[in-house]
């Protein structure tokens, strides 16, 4: 029993410890959402503008690549990876959001059971104040990480939907230009001897 009791001594003080990270990375989860909604709401306003910094960047990518196209031989493999490249960015840009959303349900609920276990053991021992003032951390941390979550997950719906339609647009910007070079540029000395041939 000696053992067991040493044990829960142990996990007791290991959770206790914990309150403090948890706590903090909540602060700072805050902190994040709201540069992030800072962000958002400015991109909005660019969309409604018609303008779209990745597809802009994108453009830029694809005229570049163009221009020293006459010394790539494979200029359809070439686009295709940078299709891609630029498609993997867009995809990786969501990570951020949606790993607000896994996390900030997981902070609020340790920031809700570790106080509680702090507020049982002074129950116990007859500290009211510290009861108290342990089940106010507990219930205000499960409701800012479910606030940043729930928040975070809205965003998300709406940059999904904006991902998506860049992706539609790369796509349809990278065939247009291969179209537009493939039919305007002069054919090479390879090509026209394999005219002359057939």
């Amino acid at each position: 029993m000696n053992i067991l009791a040493g044990l829960e001594t142990v996990l007791y003080l290991i959770s206790s410890v914990l309150l403090f990270p948890v706590v903090a990375g909540l602060v700072l989860l805050v902190g994040w959402v709201t540069i992030f909604i800072g962000g958002f709401l400015r991109e909005w306003l660019e969309r409604r503008q018609g303008v779209s910094t990745p597809l802009e960047r994108y453009r830029a990518r694809l005229t570049a690549a163009l221009a020293d196209a006459p010394e790539k031989s494979n200029l359809d493999i070439a686009m295709e990876r940078l299709l891609q490249t630029a498609e993997l960015a867009l995809v990786k840009s969501l990570d951020k959001i949606r790993f607000v959303i896994r996390v900030g349900p997981a902070l609020g609920l340790m920031g809700t059971l570790i106080p509680m276990g702090i507020s049982l053991s002074s129950l116990a021992q007859g500290d009211m104040p510290k009861m108290a003032g342990s089940m106010v951390t507990a219930f205000t941390t499960v409701v800012v990480g479910l606030a940043c979550s729930v928040v975070a997950y809205l965003m998300s719906l709406v940059k999904e939907k904006w991902v998506r339609a860049d992706m539609r647009e790369m796509e349809y910007q990278t065939e247009l230009m291969l179209r537009r070079y493939t039919s305007s540029r002069p054919l090479s000395a390879r090509e026209e001897e394999g005219d002359e041939i057939s």
